[in-house]
């Protein structure tokens, strides 16, 4: 069924320890989601059945950040609530990785009060910015790709040494469909 039935009884298989390792890494990120908003829901419905994050070796949400190393900020953050995120993200274990999803996390989205933060890169660093108000689940799984695709490309961790933060960003893909029948208005 697997790559076990492709090969011989008697064969074996050659590769780099590198390669081995960095999909071990890239197949196992644990997220730590950070949802207070509504973004949060659509978090909810990535790891659902019809979004699938289990393809991706992520189906444990791990709600202790000493076991997670992929920090998802779902929403809008408040003043209140930085330390909070700070403290949890300081607990996170080397190498960590960390996507802002929607607008709220990002730039604070339509709340420009004191009182919610204006982007959570301003205190954490953000890897994977995913946009929209809420953003689809799609454009977090693409956010999610990415930053395994990054690891894929970035070979051994360096051993004691702080990584710099990838700062990329997810473009918008949801195409609006015509619709099935034409709109007529006021034809009388």
């Amino acid at each position: 069924m697997g790559i076990e039935a492709a090969l011989p009884v008697d064969g074996f298989m050659t590769t780099q320890l590198q390669r081995v390792i960095n999909w071990a890494r890239r197949s196992s990120l644990w997220p730590m989601p950070f949802a207070t908003a509504c973004c949060g829901i659509e978090l909810m419905a990535t790891a659902s059945s019809r979004y699938d994050m289990a393809r991706f070796g992520m189906e444990r949400m791990s709600f202790t950040p000493r076991q997670a190393d992929l920090l998802i900020v779902a929403g809008r953050v408040a003043i209140k609530a930085m330390p909070v995120l700070q403290r949890i993200y300081l607990q996170m274990s080397e190498p960590k990785w960390v996507i802002s999803m929607g607008a709220c996390a990002s730039t604070g989205g339509v709340f420009d009060t004191y009182a919610v933060v204006q982007g959570c890169d301003q205190f954490i660093p953000v890897d994977v910015y995913v946009p929209g108000c809420p953003p689809r689940p799609e454009q977090l799984l693409e956010g999610i790709m990415a930053i395994q695709r990054h690891i894929d490309q970035e070979g051994m961790p360096p051993i004691g040494g702080k990584r710099v933060p990838l700062g990329l960003s997810v473009a918008p893909s949801l195409s609006p469909r015509p619709q099935p029948v034409p709109l007529t208005v006021g034809l009388n």
